[in-house]
């Protein structure tokens, strides 16, 4: 893996970190209602990622942001939000092993969003993997 980019290290530790999420929630949204839960996630990800920035000296004035900015950041949050209410939800009434990968689609979603509003392009092989990845997304979420 000498060639390998250095965004992949980045990617791949989302992914385990992901994979923790879906796990720890699924324990921890027992008894519990899911969108309190998700409010309570928001909370210590505000604080953790807010202390994260202050002690690596990353802060700066985020009113110095383009309205632009500001307009694409605030509609990440609430499709950031919208996801993860739905996620909590989903994880409440059905097995993490079910709904993380059914979650997963979003890799299709993206490479679809990107091709059409961001032009990016990828190659024949990328596609049959993306297709992959939703032929798998339909073995694991539906029974016959």
């Amino acid at each position: 893996m000498t060639n390998t980019p250095p965004w992949f290290y980045w990617a791949l530790l989302s992914a385990v970190f992901a994979a923790l999420t879906a796990i720890f929630a699924k324990i921890g949204i027992q008894g519990v209602d899911s969108d309190l839960a998700t409010l309570v996630r928001t909370a210590v990800v505000l604080v953790v990622l807010s202390a994260f920035v202050l002690f690596a000296g990353k802060w700066s004035n985020p009113f110095d942001l383009s309205g632009k900015t500001w307009f694409f950041l605030v509609l990440s949050a609430l499709a950031t939000g919208a996801s993860w209410v739905c996620y909590f939800r989903a994880l409440q009434i059905g097995d993490a092993s079910k709904v993380a990968p059914v979650d997963k689609l979003s890799l299709v979603l993206v490479a679809i969003f990107a091709f059409t509003f961001l032009g990016e392009r990828p190659a024949p092989r990328e596609w049959l993997g993306i297709a992959m990845v939703a032929g798998g997304v339909l073995v694991l979420a539906f029974k016959r």
